[in-house]
């Protein structure tokens, strides 16, 4: 039996990290896959090749879609907010609200409505720290938890990582390549989750192409002026075999299983 799978992002390029090998092997598997993001991107660190002339938020959704392309994705949807910044105060954009400022309750409803009209059967969002905790990922939990609800959705993932494989990972990757100036690897100490919550480990291997393509299709945010580096960009020059080794498995929460329940590894285990 097939199912429909709806992941909703904060920004285009978050769903190449967290989820990009979930959905790939969705897809691969016959499922249908939806992808939704809150925001427009406008306030992503780019060069001045792809943000100078005001026009990145339109790029940051064109790279969405050939993202989506890579990953077998058979709708995009944009909910319509723009990018609230690092620190939540950006200020409207073309008349846009910043999605941090919108109301949990109107956004979860403009999300029903694609979960109605979708029937999906899962959908995946955030954990409780939103990640690393930008603003508008922990409002993706929020709604995220809301939109379920309302539109009764059977099943609601919080995608995550376990604190202690990502900060291993990390040390790895460091001995190997360096990390841009931005980049804190003592932030991730703090951020995502415990293993002891972790109920699904997906196995996406065999997907970690398609999870590339996906990051590569994410240009602009791999761009810098000055010679500086990404963390987008220093992960695609991590070579196949360590890549697929660091990228190869994806967690994600179930908040209605009861911690310390066996950990499965198919998102749709269990539904009718």
């Amino acid at each position: 039996m097939t199912h429909t799978l709806l992941a909703f992002h904060a920004h285009p390029d978050d769903e190449a990290l967290l989820t990009a090998g979930t959905m790939a092997r969705a897809a691969a598997e016959g499922h249908r896959v939806v992808l939704v993001v809150a925001t427009d991107g406008a306030q992503g660190l780019a060069s001045r090749a792809y943000a100078g002339d005001g026009r990145l938020a339109q790029r940051r959704l064109a790279e969405l879609r050939e993202s989506a392309g890579a990953l077998g994705v058979a709708r995009v949807e944009h909910l319509g907010y723009s990018d609230s910044g690092l620190d939540g105060t950006a200020e409207p954009v073309g008349g846009s609200t910043p999605f941090v400022r919108a109301t949990v309750e109107e956004a979860a409803e403009r999300l029903a409505a694609i979960l109605r009209e979708e029937t999906a059967d899962v959908l995946l969002t955030y954990d409780r720290n939103g990640g690393y905790g930008h603003p508008d990922h922990v409002r993706v939990h929020e709604v995220g938890a809301l939109a379920a609800r309302l539109a009764r959705t059977p099943r609601l993932l919080e995608a995550t990582v376990p604190r202690d494989t990502i900060c291993r990972a990390i040390r790895l990757v460091g001995r190997l390549y360096r990390f841009p100036p931005e980049f804190d690897p003592t932030s991730f100490e703090r951020a995502f989750s415990p293993r002891a919550e972790i109920t699904h480990r997906v196995g996406v291997r065999r997907y970690a192409a398609a999870k590339r393509a996906s990051m590569r299709a994410h240009a602009s945010q791999a761009s810098a002026d000055g010679g500086a580096d990404r963390t987008l960009a220093a992960f695609l020059r991590i070579p196949r075999p360590l890549y697929d080794l660091v990228f190869g498995r994806e967690w994600f929460i179930d908040p209605t299983r009861r911690p310390g329940s066996p950990v499965l590894r198919d998102i749709f285990e269990g539904l009718s």
